[in-house]
């Protein structure tokens, strides 16, 4: 096969293919009633795997202006599970680091908020880097300082001569938004303080694969990543990483931890664990990137197939979470109001708007004590838990819960 991209890291030709999910608008791009009158934007997805440095990646059709522009419309803090989770790691930061009054703690997409209120409640002092006007404004709401730019070496520069030099740099779903990850990683060791410490959350790779995740493929999501790959990339742009923990968010994720490469920090065992897993795994080897496209018409295969009987029975269905983990699975699968009828979602952003490319149109939680479908199916399967105790009322008149990631269930 030959590809004309290259390693967005190590800039070596790719060619392997990992996934191609065909054509998708932006998987946020949603749509008012006089957009679906419009032509739709779309462009191919599909991911690449370097052949030098392991890092599985999209080929390169959208600019990061263009995925998260002023409208953007994800705001973390609709989660309530995403919250707590944010103030559980800040609980535990400011105690492994002994963050206080004269630290500074610099977020990187730090959307509306949904963490730094936590460090500001501390009395830790901090600061925002957002580019999406929305979330920043969110943010700023809530007394947190905002600079409104996308992080990269030369905000870095900017911000460490204005005196602003980080205790703790953190990112959350954010390391692999970044199409120049160089750039990115080159501005966290020039924005740290000597002994500074990041943490980086992000998906990991081979939970990924393990589970069948291709529906979080979207072109937000330009690296998708493992530990091999991520060391890699630290070492070649002035970090190291020094610990690395295991989250069960976003299906399974890693917390990184990294310092300046001439930081006095010493490495966790957790480190060499972690590799060796992934190595056992075959991630350093090309068969472990191979066949997902297979897994990934699996998952799509059962979801028609249940939609198209559930159509046939006369039952109704309809979609919670209008996430973007759905707008690809829609997508990919040919989903359309036919087959699902209305999608619910508690942000009210998205209310009254239809999903991209399925045109499926979004509707308020609320809507549902009027409808009392038979089946909801889940769509951001990362919050199921959250979302069947929020519609517990529902499950009690009769309604079944359903995903279809990494397999089809029914609850």
């Amino acid at each position: 096969m030959s590809l004309s991209h290259t390693c967005r890291h190590c800039a070596a030709p790719l060619t392997e293919r990992f996934l191609d999910l065909g054509h998708a608008p932006l998987s946020n791009a949603y749509l008012d009633a006089a957009g679906l009158q419009a032509a739709e934007v779309t462009y191919p997805l599909r991911l690449n795997v370097c052949s030098v440095c392991r890092l599985v990646q999209t080929e390169d059709y959208t600019s990061a202006a263009d995925v998260f522009g002023a409208d953007y419309a994800y705001f973390s803090s609709t989660s309530s599970g995403w919250v707590a989770h944010a103030k559980r790691y800040t609980d535990m930061i400011i105690d492994r680091l002994g963050l206080g009054a004269e630290s500074l703690v610099i977020e990187v997409a730090a959307n509306d908020g949904y963490l730094l209120q936590h460090m500001k409640a501390a009395g830790v002092p901090c600061l925002g880097v957002e580019p999406t006007t929305a979330t920043a404004d969110a943010a700023r709401a809530k007394g947190i300082e905002i600079v409104e730019d996308f992080f990269g070496l030369t905000l870095a520069e900017s911000l460490v001569a204005g005196g602003k030099s980080a205790d703790l740099i953190l990112g959350n779903n954010v390391y692999a938004h970044v199409p120049d990850i160089n750039d990115f990683t080159q501005a966290i060791a020039t924005a740290l303080k000597p002994e500074g410490i990041v943490t980086l959350e992000f998906p990991h790779l081979m939970r990924l694969v393990e589970h069948r995740q291709f529906d979080t493929v979207y072109h937000e999501h330009f690296s998708y990543l493992s530990l091999l790959t991520v060391q890699r990339i630290f070492e070649a742009n002035g970090l190291r990483v020094v610990d690395v923990e295991e989250l069960s968010t976003h299906g399974g994720s890693l917390r990184v931890y990294g310092c300046r490469s001439a930081a006095s920090h010493v490495a966790a065992d957790a480190v060499d664990i972690i590799l060796a897993q992934e190595r056992a795994r075959g991630m350093d080897t090309p068969d472990f990137y191979k066949g997902f496209q297979s897994e990934a018409e699996a998952v799509k295969d059962a979801a028609v197939r249940f939609l198209l009987d559930a159509k046939r029975d006369g039952q109704t269905v309809v979609g919670y979470g209008a996430a973007a983990k759905g707008s690809t699975l829609m997508n990919f699968a040919g989903i359309r109001p036919d087959l699902l009828p209305r999608v619910h979602d508690a942000a009210p952003a998205k209310q009254n708007m239809f999903l991209p490319g399925s045109h499926i149109p979004i509707f308020a939680p609320s809507a549902l004590d009027d409808t009392r479908p038979d089946y909801i199916v889940i769509l951001p399967w990362n919050i199921a838990d959250e979302v069947r105790e929020q519609l517990s009322y529902l499950a009690k008149a009769g309604t079944r819960f359903v995903t279809f990631v990494p397999e089809l269930k029914i609850v």
